[in-house]
């Protein structure tokens, strides 16, 4: 029993060697001035820093995180139908949809949906 231990202790201190040296024999690290920069959200980071920001970018964005919360309202609807009762689930999914549904015709009619 403790030799087997023994094994495997030393198998672990070497996996844990050889995961470490790994990334030293990697050739592709070439480092340049593209790799070191950060990326930012849809600007070029080597242009004049007094580009103007879209605007029209920002928006879609917002529309991506509302979209993203609705999502996470909608999800727990079927589980939530078996702790309501049925009207009060009903009209629950009801008020969920109109709401969801108004806003997506508000932004639809105001034209921030069309990418320009």
């Amino acid at each position: 029993m403790k030799l087997i231990l023994t094994y495997t202790l030393m198998i672990y201190i070497l996996m844990t060697i050889i995961l470490l040296f790994i990334p030293l024999l990697n050739y592709h690290k070439q480092m340049d001035r593209e790799k070191n920069s950060p990326f930012e959200c849809g600007f070029d980071p080597f242009s004049h820093s007094r580009t103007t920001f879209s605007i029209h970018f920002f928006t879609v964005s917002l529309m991506f995180l509302i979209f993203d919360i609705e999502i996470t309202l909608i999800m727990p609807i079927p589980i939530m139908k078996k702790l309501m009762h049925l009207e009060n689930w009903m009209m629950f999914c009801l008020i969920v949809s109109i709401l969801l549904l108004m806003g997506l015709i508000m932004e639809w009619k105001e034209g921030s949906m069309e990418w320009k």
